[in-house]
């Protein structure tokens, strides 16, 4: 296979319709799930999902964008493309998290914040922002899960946390390989090249210290096959398996840090990001 193409491969996979979403590993990890809703300024939003579970013993709460399975799901989740009111739920209900003293975890699956006209009036880009900010001063453990796309500010709303971990098929950028090369080329057909040099694999990430730990798939799950479907339900129950013994032992490490080395560790986390040397 050419290696050049390799990337748009894992970019396809974690696209795929029937790829795991948010709610099969809520249902498969967690139990007691109870879901809240809305920001309390204006309305719900169904593109991002979140409430207060158990992971085992532990009581957390758990926050991540929807995609749907089918046209009308799509359109209700809104393509998992977070509004506003949507990035304002999280933060909430995070301030929630906060004051129970329930450490935090938040599963990303998203094309990109919603670019819509209303969205800009309600103040997208506000509450992307102060969501960044407020990540980073939370005084409650914090675990990012990227399970398909990463894409740009609208993952990195609720990707700021103590560890960053990646399915081994997700993938993290801050532009899509479409866009990418609209933008270099002038030629979105040039989206191979583009892939390749964004370096938004997770093994690319974890290369540059950008993510902490990868979670095995099954080699069914890669494109072009991709099979999804109940013939790979085993291969999901492992995989999901796998995903929840690496929170587990995140949370455990995390949790005997004191709120302050905590916060410390988290900042230098992000603040090294992008050096270059």
């Amino acid at each position: 296979m050419n290696e050049s193409k390799n990337a748009l491969l894992r970019v396809q996979t974690a696209r795929h319709p029937e790829r795991p979403y948010t709610l099969d590993l809520l249902s498969t990890i967690f139990t007691n799930f109870m879901e809240l809703h809305g920001d309390r300024r204006y309305a719900d939003d169904a593109a991002l999902i979140g409430g207060f579970a158990n992971l085992d013993d532990v009581e957390v709460s758990v926050i991540g964008q929807q995609k749907g399975r089918d046209t009308n799901q799509r359109r209700f989740r809104n393509f998992a493309m977070p509004k506003p009111e949507g990035y304002r739920k999280a933060l909430r209900l995070m301030k929630l998290a906060e004051k129970f003293q329930r450490p935090i975890i938040t599963f990303i699956d998203t094309p990109g914040a919603y670019p819509g006209i209303d969205a800009e009036e309600r103040g997208q880009a506000e509450a992307i922002a102060f969501n960044l900010r407020e990540m980073t001063n939370l005084n409650v453990p914090l675990i990012v899960v990227v399970l398909g796309e990463g894409g740009s500010g609208g993952a990195l709303a609720i990707g700021i946390g103590d560890r960053v971990i990646m399915l081994e098929n997700a993938v993290y950028s801050v532009i899509s390989p479409e866009g990418c090369a609209a933008i270099l080329w002038k030629d979105a057909a040039q989206s191979h090249l583009a892939a390749d040099n964004l370096r938004l694999t997770a093994h690319d990430l974890l290369n540059f210290g950008l993510i902490d730990e990868i979670i095995a798939e099954p080699a069914e799950w890669r494109m072009p096959a991709a099979a999804f479907g109940s013939k790979s339900q085993a291969a999901f129950e492992a995989t999901a398996a796998n995903l929840k013994r690496a929170l587990s032992e995140s949370l455990q490490a995390i949790a005997e840090l004191s709120d302050e080395e905590r916060q410390r560790q988290r900042y230098r986390k992000f603040r090294k990001m992008g050096a270059w040397t």
